[in-house]
């Protein structure tokens, strides 16, 4: 770069300016006082004085080498993943290049780029999403000072999602550009989440609320899908906010997810699907305990239940049995009424688990009642029965119109020995008694401590998780209907509580069996799972036969409208076995969004990162959002389907720096200096010939 010259007068006093102002105050007052008095040369003097005050102030003519700095022009390309739609990469490509070879033809101009990538998924990371492209404009600018910076263009489709309300201060007063990538008015089908439940009770409904945004305006088809499973279509009015409640299914995530079809023009297919996650949470549970008579398990069973904070007990203990009855009157018998009617007609519903403790049937509860729990548990409740001896007799429970729900039939004899519980080949794969807390096995049995009574059964259905004396069927786990029961075929339980023999692990167990019957996710026999974590995904096939069958994965997509759902890169994967019963898969993922996963009789679903992103919540081509930063920094916006190779021209500092198919950009005129020669206006000798002269001359007009 040519270094150029620069002259100018500067002033290096010998003494202060001050002195110097003094001086020629005095100097002007005797001048005036001389002129007042007519005295002859007066004019004269003030020249010699101005000559010695000039002569003081010392005035150097300066010449500068300075050496000129050169402009800094910044471009910001937006390569996010919504610059793939269309040609708005190549709109933009080219617009780069004629930038860069237009900007070359500037003399005293430096060219700096910085390129916005695709949103590399930081899954799992809490950093907002969308088009950060003021962000990355800054980070560029951080060394370059403001008073060298020219301009800068943005290259983008215009959705960006970082614009502040003011000017960011590293512009320092330089114009900022848009050159806006993609075709005025686009034209897209989107569907936005107004309102998401992060919460809400297992059973409970809970509300939603969302619009689909069309051009075309009518009506728009909308499915509704919960865990993998569709609960509802339905035809909503374009551009108008809709309340749908959806029920919560299960305790912990449900992935809720909101797919409009594809309208007749569209950009992309990924923001016509909105996900959102509702955690489950149980309200308190009412349990209904009938103890039949009072004995030393009814109290364990009590304690155990009322331990659980989540648990609202309400327990009745039969204190007298009908085959005991000696014609006392009922009313002098019990603290209370027994509320037959309250418990099994009107409020039965409300219970989520009914327990059976050593009851025997008889007239206290008729058989229409029984009749109503049986319908009950088929309509989805929950019934757990402990039975005693009686079970075995002709009082038992099973000769009830519960008979057909039990799982187990009673063989009529009564095993009065030792034994210790031990889990079935079954047992073991089973999520209720897999792993189950004990000590250590010892000959093939757990070491836990023994039970003393066994009502021997017959499966009938269901699956035999824990076996008694002789290999009987002591637990008993099925389903009916849409319930389900358990059957425990001894009354001892109370005995592992009690610590006898070296106890067992009576709470685990039976909170298992209480949480299996409440359906807690976590403990079905045959469920698949997929769990995300940042960039992985946790498959888990649990399932009581001995292999696993093959899952496919299906990833979010497809991405275009004109991508198939066919196209979709399915995935087979094989589950490794990692414990009985369990197989298990990892994968690594690289998009986010919703994974759909199949083994032909189950599917799941796993969310991955921001299934929801920011960057394709609207991905329409647009000026507006930058607009504001444009206008306040002089600058332009350009549309590039209009004019693809504007012009590039300086302006002054405070002009107006762009047009409809030009953009400008400040001439800083900034320099160094290289070198400083200094030369005396006043050199001694001429200062002399002045002063004398100049007395001279007033002594000559005094003389005359």
């Amino acid at each position: 770069m040519n270094t150029t010259s620069a002259a100018s007068i500067a002033f290096d006093p010998l003494i202060p300016w001050e002195a110097l102002a003094v001086m020629a105050a005095i100097g002007v007052v005797l001048v005036l006082l001389g002129l007042r008095a007519g005295a002859r040369g007066t004019l004269l003097r003030l020249g010699a004085v101005a000559v010695v005050l000039t002569a003081l102030a010392r005035p150097e003519l300066i010449e500068e080498q300075r050496k000129p700095i050169a402009d800094v022009a910044l471009i910001v390309v937006d390569d996010s993943d919504s610059m793939a739609i269309g040609e708005r990469r190549q709109q933009v490509q080219a617009a780069r290049d004629a930038l860069k070879r237009r900007f070359g033809q500037q003399e005293g101009l430096e060219i700096r780029e910085t390129v916005l990538p695709p949103a590399h998924i930081a899954l799992g990371s809490e950093r907002p999403g969308g088009t950060r492209l003021i962000e990355a404009m800054r980070s560029a600018l951080v060394d370059v000072p403001p008073e060298r910076l020219a301009g800068v263009v943005l290259l983008s489709d215009g959705q960006v999602h970082d614009v502040p309300g003011a000017l960011p201060p590293e512009l320092g007063g330089a114009p900022l550009h848009a050159l806006i990538a993609g075709k005025k008015n686009e034209r897209d089908r989107l569907i936005v989440v107004e309102q998401s439940p992060r919460y809400g009770v297992v059973g409970r409904d809970v509300i939603a609320k969302f619009r689909v945004e069309d051009p075309a305006g009518g009506t728009a088809p909308v499915t509704i899908t919960v865990g993998g499973e569709i609960v509802k279509r339905m035809d909503v009015p374009v551009g108008k906010s809709v309340e749908v409640p959806i029920t919560v299914a299960n305790p912990g995530p449900n992935v809720v997810e909101l797919e409009v079809a594809a309208g007749q023009s569209e950009l992309t297919l990924d923001n016509n699907r909105a996900l959102f996650t509702i955690a489950g949470v149980r309200d308190r549970l009412r349990v209904l305990l009938i103890s039949g008579e009072p004995y030393q398990g009814e109290r364990a069973w009590r304690n155990l239940l009322k331990s659980d904070p989540a648990v609202d007990l309400v327990h009745f203990t039969i204190l007298r049995t009908p085959q005991k009855d000696d014609f006392t009157p009922v009313r002098e018998l019990s603290l209370i009424v027994f509320p037959q009617r309250e418990l099994f007609e009107q409020k039965l519903k409300e219970f989520d688990l009914i327990i059976f403790d050593r009851y025997e049937s008889g007239s206290l509860i008729t058989r229409e009642y029984f009749r109503n729990i049986a319908e009950y548990v088929k309509g989805g409740g929950a019934l757990l029965v402990s039975v005693g001896p009686a079970f075995a007799t002709q009082r038992s429970l099973y000769r009830t119109p519960l008979g057909p729900i039990l799982p187990a039939a009673p063989l009529g004899d009564v095993l009065e020995t030792g034994f210790k519980p031990k889990v079935t080949d079954i047992g073991q794969r089973h999520p209720v008694t897999a792993n189950l807390p004990q000590e250590g096995v010892a000959g093939g049995e757990p070491t836990w401590g023994r039970w003393f009574r066994l009502v021997t059964a017959r499966t009938e259905h269901g699956n035999t998780i824990l076996s008694g004396a002789e290999d009987r069927p002591l637990v008993i786990l099925d389903r009916v209907g849409k319930g389900r029961v358990a059957q425990l075929m001894s009354d001892q339980l109370w005995l592992w509580n009690r610590g006898i023999d070296g106890g067992g692990p009576q709470p685990e167990l039976v909170r298992r069996v209480a949480h299996w019957l409440m359906k807690e996710p976590d403990l079905e026999e045959e469920a698949l799972r997929a769990t995300a974590v940042g960039g992985r995904i946790e498959v888990t096939r649990r399932t009581l036969a001995t292999s696993f069958p093959k899952v496919t994965m299906t990833p979010p997509g497809p991405a275009t409208p004109n991508q198939s759902a066919d196209t979709a890169r399915v995935r087979t994967l094989d589950l490794q076995q990692v414990a009985p019963g369990l197989g298990r898969a990892v994968i690594d993922v690289d998009k986010p969004g919703l994974y759909r996963f199949d083994d032909g009789t189950l599917r799941t679903v796993a969310a991955v990162g921001n299934p929801d992103p920011l960057e394709f919540s609207d991905v329409r081509a647009t000026d507006a959002k930058l607009k504001p930063l444009v206008e306040a920094s002089a600058g332009t916006s350009i549309w590039l389907s209009d004019h693809p190779d504007p012009d590039v021209r300086p302006v002054r500092p405070g002009r107006s720096a762009g047009g409809s198919d030009w953009l400008g950009l400040r001439r800083n005129e900034g320099y160094t200096v290289a070198g400083i020669h200094q030369t005396p206006l006043l050199p001694g000798i001429l200062v002399a010939l002045a002063f004398l002269m100049a007395i001279a001359a007033a002594w000559w007009r005094e003389g005359r």
